[in-house]
This record gives C-alpha cells, sequence and structure tokens, in this order.
C-alpha cells in the first residue's frame, strides 16, 4: 500500500465508526500515514486528518526540515516558539466536528489541552480507528519484519560462538545491541540477557555486576527496529552441558512454541493460539510456571495488536504479524522462552525466524 492507500482505509474506517478527526502526535500512527517519526519533544507536533477536507502536519519549524513533504497528501504547517500550537490544532478543525480521535501516545499535556480548547468535542482512543489498518501488513511490510527477521537471525547464530562465561550480563546486553546495529538495525529496542535464576523473571534487567558462570543457562531475548520495522527473537544458551532437568523442560517448551506456531492458521482466534502452547506446558505439569501470554503483534512497533492471550477471540487473517513466545519460568532456580515471529498466511503460519531454536552449548 502506499501511503495515500493507507489514508484512504484510514478515513473509511472513520466513516464507519463516525469519527470526524483524527489528531495524531508521536506514536506509530503518524509515520505510518505519512512517513514522518516526530521526536517526543515539549514542542507539539500533530497530523489534523478530518474524514473529508484537507490534512495538515502541524510541526514546530525547527523540525521542520526533517519531514519529507507529501504535497498530495498533506499540508504542513509550522509553527514559532511564541505560538501557540493547541490553538493552531483546533483552528483546523472543522465546527461540526465532535467525535476526535487521538493518538494513543500522545502527551497528556497535549490531550488536556486539546479537550479544554474543544469542549464541544467528545476524545476517543485513534487506534480503534487506524489499529485494525495497521494489523494487516501489506507485501512490502511483511518484507520489511522479514529483513529485520533475518539480521537478529544471524546474530543469533553468531552468538553460538561468543564466550558468556566470565562477562557480565550488561556486557553481552552492549555486545546484542553493537551487532543489531551493524547489523543495519537504526536502533535497539531492547536485548534481555537473564542468567541463572535471573532467567525466571521473563522482563530481568541486565546487570553490570552478574558475572555468567559455568553451569548456567542464559536467556537472551532482543530486538531492534530496521527500515521503520521491527525484529524480536528469544533464544537460550547454556554455559557447557545443561543438566538433564532443563533439557527435559525446554524440550516441552519447544513442543509447546510448536503448537503454538502450527495453531496460527488463518481463520483461527487468537485466544487459540495462546491455548494451543498453553496446553503443552499444562500437561508437562509446568502449567504454573508460565506467566504471560503466548505472542503480541509487531510491525512498526515491538508489541501492537493482534495479541495471542485469552479471551482475544479476534480471528487471524492474513498479513497478521505477531510473535509465538512461550516461557517456563522456575522463580529462584532458571527460566527459559523461545521466541520467533510469525505470519499467517493463505497457505498457512510461515515463521519469519529461522535461526536454531535448540540450547546452544556456550563456553
Amino acid at each position: 500500500m502506499t501511503y495515500a492507500d493507507r489514508m484512504q482505509r484510514v478515513r473509511s474506517r472513520m466513516s464507519d465508526l463516525d469519527v470526524d478527526a483524527l489528531l495524531l502526535s508521536v506514536g506509530p500512527d503518524l509515520p505510518y500515514l505519512t512517513g514522518y517519526e516526530a521526536m517526543p519533544l515539549e514542542r507539539l507536533t500533530m497530523l489534523v486528518l478530518p474524514r473529508d477536507g484537507d490534512t495538515r502536519l502541524v510541526v514546530p519549524r525547527l523540525e521542520a526540515p526533517r519531514v519529507d513533504p507529501k504535497p498530495d497528501l498533506f499540508e504542513v504547517v509550522t509553527w514559532e516558539e511564541t505560538d501557540d500550537p493547541v490553538a493552531i490544532v483546533a483552528r483546523f478543525l472543522s465546527d461540526s466536528a465532535r467525535r476526535v480521535g487521538i493518538g494513543d501516545h500522545t502527551w497528556a499535556r497535549f490531550v488536556l489541552d486539546l479537550q479544554a480548547r474543544l469542549p464541544q468535542c467528545t476524545f476517543s482512543r485513534a487506534s480503534a480507528v487506524v489499529g485494525p489498518v495497521r494489523m494487516v501488513k501489506d507485501a512490502e511490510e511483511i518484507d520489511a519484519l522479514k529483513r529485520a527477521a533475518r539480521a537478529v537471525d544471524a546474530i543469533a547464530v553468531e552468538m553460538r560462538g561468543v564466550r558468556f562465561s566470565g562477562r557480565t550480563e550488561l556486557d553481552v546486553h552492549r555486545e546484542l545491541v553493537d551487532r543489531m546495529i551493524g547489523a543495519g538495525h537504526e536502533r535497539s529496542n531492547f536485548a534481555i540477557v537473564a542468567a541463572g535464576p535471573n532467567a525466571a523473571s521473563p522482563h530481568h534487567e541486565p546487570s553490570p555486576t552478574r558475572t555468567i558462570t559455568g553451569g548456567e543457562i542464559v536467556l537472551c531475548d532482543f530486538g531492534g527496529t530496521m527500515d521503520g520495522y521491527c525484529s524480536d527473537i528469544t533464544r537460550m544458551f547454556h554455559v557447557g552441558e545443561p543438566a538433564k532437568e532443563i533439557a527435559d523442560v525446554y524440550s516441552v517448551l519447544v513442543a509447546a512454541q510448536e503448537a503454538g506456531v502450527r495453531a496460527a492458521t488463518a481463520g483461527t482466534r487468537c485466544e487459540e493460539v495462546d491455548a494451543a502452547s498453553r496446553r503443552v506446558i499444562a500437561d508437562a505439569g509446568f502449567g504454573a510456571y508460565f506467566v504471560h501470554r503466548v505472542g503480541h503483534g509487531i510491525g512498526t512497533e515491538a508489541h501492537e495488536d493482534p495479541y495471542m492471550v485469552a479471551g482475544n477471540t479476534l480471528a487471524l487473517v492474513p498479513g497478521h504479524a505477531f510473535s509465538v513466545e512461550p516461557g517456563i519460568y522456575f522463580p529462584g532456580r532458571f527460566g527459559m522462552r523461545l521466541e520467533d515471529i510469525v505470519v499467517a498466511t493463505e497457505a498457512g503460519p510461515t515463521r519469519l525466524n529461522l535461526a536454531p531454536r535448540d540450547i546452544a552449548i556456550v563456553a
């Protein structure tokens, strides 16, 4: 899809939902529709997108050089340091506008000021309008996700030959970040490195003092943004041969992930993908140690719709991209997770991550 196609689809949903205008500031919706990513500043940037009529991108004058103009889609309106950008945004809304969707990532200060300036308007989440459009990836978006996945796949393979023992978690974390940037990512979004008992904390913060030692399991979950789209992968490493207990638990995890991936067919409800992985873990007696959903959508955000979680009855359609990442965590002892990005297609679920999924034995 082109930006014009995306904007037209969003306007169609605005009509369906009876939303008069969208106000989009920082966050993923703005670059999705315009190609411009606003910096999270105290200076307001906002796309004013009416259901009908002209679209304007209101930006601080000093930020205007960063905008790639698209005059057929929107007019760039700059404001000076002494101007009131909220008043400018309000001026571009039609007097008849009553229902306004505002970007979910918009700073509260601007939401409150706009509500005070526009008392006749009812505000709702713009994600209700834009989210379902963004959720279904087109071929170019899937190609971008695939390139990002291939980059972290290569890193996961390279790390199998890296020494872990004697290094701190933070040191390995920094290596992952450096490798992601070196592989073409614009930025690292996260790089979790958790050794031994720390691996039982799903979002452990790498420690500058925790040294990895022989006989320990190490969880590495890392991803970044490449060409505007995100990568996300989790692989397990072990310093030396793992004990039988760890190998046995990991075999359950592999089977659980495979069940989740196989279940992710078009027409299947998201909650059923979660249930497919969860059943394998529960049947093995480890159900109490799986403490999070099976997966999350991915695209311009590392976490976005659709979510593979109990209660989500949304049916998968071709173009949905998401993680399948079951985990088993024994507090105070060890934990493990296995994660790949998957795309639902007419022909069935397709893994984007192809790096080996066994426990990598490292020094």
